[in-house]
């Protein structure tokens, strides 16, 4: 129970840096609470996309992985932030990305800061 609370903090926080730093993802709201409860559920719709799409996503992409050595993977995290954007976008939460590349940066971006949380915060383990 503890490691997913701090994966879901790690990733609410990694996304919160995405929106801070890319002005084509965004997240609005009428109030700091509201935005940060927003966030903690893209957050978690984030985790729950990663956990059960992405290896699908990886096992058909797998030729491309290899042919890439693995640089096809920042092309996978983009889709699965358009994808939790999409979500997000159907359960009414202001969470938003524009467009691929600005998706493939802000998947960069995630991936960079969500690893340093996770070497950070404590897992439980």
């Amino acid at each position: 129970m503890m490691n997913f609370v701090v994966k879901t903090i790690a990733n609410a926080g990694a996304l919160a840096v995405a929106v801070w730093l890319l002005d084509k993802i965004t997240l609005t709201g009428d109030s700091t609470g509201r935005k940060i409860g927003t966030l903690v559920v893209v957050a978690l719709i984030f985790g729950l996309v990663n956990f059960l799409v992405k290896p699908v996503v990886k096992l058909f992409s797998l030729p491309l992985l290899i042919l890439t050595l693995g640089l096809f993977t920042l092309v996978v995290n983009a889709l699965m932030l358009l994808l939790t954007s999409w979500l997000a976008d159907r359960l009414d939460l202001s969470f938003h990305v524009d467009g691929f590349w600005t998706a493939v940066l802000g998947g960069l971006i995630i991936s960079i800061v969500s690893w340093a949380l996770h070497v950070v915060l404590p897992d439980g383990d």
